[in-house]
């Protein structure tokens, strides 16, 4: 079969033919159909830092993808051939604390699907079964390749109650940023401000949903904030950039009792007023994936009531045009780019 290959510990990726992978008693065979591509899959293509601490090569990447079952393992009964499916990208162990007290997405022995073991950027993929999740019909194959990080923005937006409440996103027009944009709206969000340095996703998140998005080098949260009637601060902040920047920037501008979602991987040399954090009484939550699988109900159920998250897909490739896609992740100029496979 073909497959995308992190074949060489140095920037690219490479379109080799690998064997199909073989199918163990407890798992099933996935014909892929689209897969999308991530920001850790573009980490994982540069080479960088985390990337070299974290990567064994050679390894198919990619952990956003749906497809349908070709086989099944002898002890799978609850997965069928033929099923349209998509899968939860981290194996847990299901036996340490963490799992056996229903928190899987932090669970003590994760491996990652197309980080630790070979992923779905490649015609066929072999999985756990008890990570293939069925969804609703009327969601789209195109949506269900994208629910992994859709599930990343669920959990982070919706870790504390959204009604009415005043939501701060930094990062708001990266693909996490913007699905947290529609899913605080879906949720009744009263103001939902956002910082971007992107002009393309600056607009992405408008499209999204945003009351307000902001270049942080032209306008200040401040007179965002004095523009919609907001004197006091945010209720919530939901930090998807990274940025220690744009961290600090929400930290300074949260209510007093805020809390925020911390997604964005900031770097370990970021600095913060702890006084700050500390008199405010601030929540800091760091976010992790998905909440295994409660995340899941949400994601489905907000999407066949009505969220539609479509305009976060602004590309479209061949697996076979691989290049074209990580080069236009690598320029900043997309939300999730979706690679097909058939």
């Amino acid at each position: 079969m073909k497959a995308l290959v992190k074949s060489k510990p140095e920037k690219g990726i490479w379109m080799e033919e690998v064997p199909i992978p073989k199918v163990g008693p407890n798992d099933v065979l996935l014909k892929v159909k689209y897969s999308a591509v991530c920001g850790t899959d573009l980490h994982i293509y540069k080479w960088d830092e985390w990337a070299q601490q974290t990567i064994k090569t050679p390894v198919v990447i990619g952990h956003e993808y749906m497809g349908t079952v070709v086989e099944v393992g002898s002890e799978v009964d609850r997965v069928k051939i033929g099923e349209r499916v998509t899968v939860e990208g981290h194996i847990s162990c299901g036996f340490c604390r963490n799992c056996r007290r229903g928190r899987q997405h932090i669970c003590d022995n994760t491996i990652g699907i197309g980080v630790h073991q070979d992923g779905g950027f490649a015609e066929y993929i072999s999985v756990p079964a008890k990570n293939v999740l069925h969804i609703d019909k009327r969601i789209p194959d195109e949506i269900m390749a994208i629910m992994d990080p859709m599930g990343n923005a669920t959990h982070t937006a919706l870790s504390f109650p959204l009604l009415g409440e005043d939501v701060l996103i930094t990062g708001i027009g990266g693909p996490i940023g913007a699905m947290a944009t529609a899913i605080c709206k879906f949720a009744g969000a009263r103001n939902i401000i956002g910082t971007d340095l992107s002009k393309f996703r600056r607009d992405l998140a408008r499209k999204m949903g945003a009351t307000r998005v902001i270049d942080p080098t032209k306008e200040s949260i401040r007179e965002a904030m004095e523009k919609h009637d907001m004197v006091a601060g945010f209720d919530i902040g939901l930090e998807c950039s990274g940025s220690p920047a744009a961290f600090n920037d929400m930290v300074n501008h949260m209510y007093n009792g805020g809390k925020i979602s911390l997604l964005g991987l900031l770097p370990q040399n970021t600095q913060i007023n702890w006084s700050k954090l500390i008199f405010k009484g601030l929540t800091l939550k760091g976010i992790y994936g998905r909440e295994m699988y409660e995340t899941w109900y949400h994601m489905e159920m907000m999407l066949t009531t009505g969220l539609d998250i479509s305009p976060v897909i602004t590309h479209r490739f061949s697996a076979d045009d691989f290049q074209k896609a990580f080069n236009i992740m690598e320029e900043g100029n997309c939300g999730k780019v979706i690679l097909n496979w058939e």
